[in-house]
């Protein structure tokens, strides 16, 4: 049997390589293959584990194998951008608001906010946790769920950070408005107006405008598509600068998608730690990561990192279920949670509860992430295949967007109010910047709904770009 299946097992890796099977095709069934080539189940069987060794097939959850997308060794990574490092206020970021209601906008193609659409989010599930929790706990539902949030909520978010290796107890937690109101909440906890924010750069938008919000002044660090923040320019900057917090996504950062390295996670708690920095874990898109394995946390590694995420990304934008874990700050925290709005809605928090006990959002994630793969790998195809040569893209290891460096001198803002007046929304890079860098850059989303008008709008957007 064993040359067998590896004889099986090296025709198909054949005909993958050579284009016989696409990225995101369902193999043929196991059964049909043994049949076709007269061998036993278990042959078919341990030649399709072989090519999902091989990093060639993925399973799919009672879906079956499938091909599996694979990174694009002619893609050139973006640069990174180096300036001379200080603290600045947050500006330029009126154009955020544009791309906001164009994402409520369906006759809009939805390139520019990180939303994914309905196709991605387990619509079916969240309506029957919901009606689930409104009609068994009529009640509660109707009544505040005061901070720290609902215990059962708490309980399983506790579970599954201990299964990433963090040890967070429930009492710990705090349920929020999402992971923006999250990140708001620990900026508020650790700093006062004037306070110097260390940030990464390129970042996400959202982070600058609460920064802009509370009055702070954005410390932007470099940061690389593969290992993400450059330690030894933080390093520079925590020497010359009074640093009051450091706001980091070590994990498929939004817009670069970068996971950092465990040893550089450990370097990064330790340099903060020595210096009295306060270190923000921004964690949204851990659960999106294209491996099985969850990548490691900085609170792990220190429990005085404060800790915050949401099921946005993963789950549903729509419910408004984040969390924030913030050691040493909690009881501070958990004021200004009170005093901000009360509560958290009762409902959403139930019925995330319910998806977490059940195995939905497990099995969800299972689902998800190759999804994800897919959307990512076929938008970058699709760029390189219709935008001018020389644009440069990002490979993301997680998460479901890209970042681009665009050929020439373009300016993405006249770039992006082009094609929002054709109806595509896009971001432009000045937006991830509080000093308006990223002139050349811009983002896209893959997690669309993929059709003609989307391949039409990519067109559309090279046609602009080669004018």
């Amino acid at each position: 049997m064993d040359i067998l299946y590896r004889k099986l097992a090296d025709d198909l890796a054949g005909l993958i390589q050579t284009g016989g099977f696409q990225p995101g095709d369902r193999m043929p069934g196991v059964r049909q293959q043994a049949q076709q080539h007269q061998l036993s189940i278990a042959t078919v069987i341990s030649a399709y584990r072989q090519l999902e060794d091989w990093g060639l097939l993925e399973v799919r959850n009672r879906s079956g194998f499938y091909v599996k997308a694979r990174p694009l060794a002619q893609v050139q990574a973006p640069r990174v951008h180096v300036t001379t490092m200080r603290p600045a206020p947050v500006s330029g970021q009126d154009m955020v608001l544009q791309l906001v209601k164009a994402a409520n906008d369906p006759s809009i193609v939805q390139l520019g906010a990180a939303v994914p659409a309905s196709e991605f989010l387990p619509t079916r599930a969240i309506e029957q946790a919901l009606t689930k929790v409104v009609r068994q706990q009529r009640v509660r539902s109707a009544n505040y769920e005061f901070s720290p949030g609902a215990p059962e909520l708490r309980r399983q978010l506790s579970r599954r950070l201990a299964e990433a290796g963090c040890a967070v107890h429930p009492d710990s937690l705090i349920i929020t408005n999402g992971c923006q109101e999250a990140l708001t909440l620990a900026l508020r906890a650790v700093t006062q107006p004037g306070d110097v924010v260390a940030i990464e750069s390129p970042t996400f938008y959202g982070l600058l405008q609460v920064i802009e919000s509370l009055g702070l002044e954005a410390l932007e660090i470099p940061a690389t598509p593969q290992t993400g923040m450059s330690l030894e320019a933080l390093e520079l900057a925590l020497s010359r600068w009074p640093v009051k917090a450091c706001v980091v996504t070590p994990n498929f950062s939004n817009p670069l998608g970068c996971s950092m390295p465990d040893a550089n996670k450990q370097r990064l708690v330790s340099m903060l730690k020595a210096r009295g920095v306060a270190l923000i874990e921004d964690d949204i898109y851990s659960d999106l990561g294209f491996s099985q394995v969850r990548p490691s946390l900085l609170k792990a590694l220190d429990e005085n990192v404060i800790l915050c995420s949401s099921i946005s990304k993963s789950l549903s934008p729509g419910l408004r279920v984040g969390w924030i874990a913030g050691g040493i700050h909690q009881p501070r925290i958990e004021y200004l949670k009170y005093v901000l709005n009360l509560a958290t809605a009762t409902v959403p928090q139930l019925a995330v509860a319910e998806l977490l006990e059940n195995g939905q959002y497990e099995r969800h994630l299972r689902r998800v992430r190759s999804d994800y793969a897919q959307a990512v790998a076929r938008m970058t195809k699709a760029v390189i295949e219709t935008f001018p040569e020389g644009t440069k893209i990002s490979q993301p290891q997680g998460g479901f967007v890209i970042w681009l460096e665009l050929p020439g001198n373009i300016d993405s803002f006249e770039l992006a109010r082009q094609a929002l007046a054709a109806g595509i929304s896009i971001a432009p890079g000045p937006i991830f910047s509080a000093s308006k860098k990223y002139t050349s850059f811009v983002r896209l989303s893959c997690a669309c709904e993929w059709n003609a008008r989307v391949e039409r709008a990519l067109v559309k957007l090279a046609g602009f770009l080669k004018k």
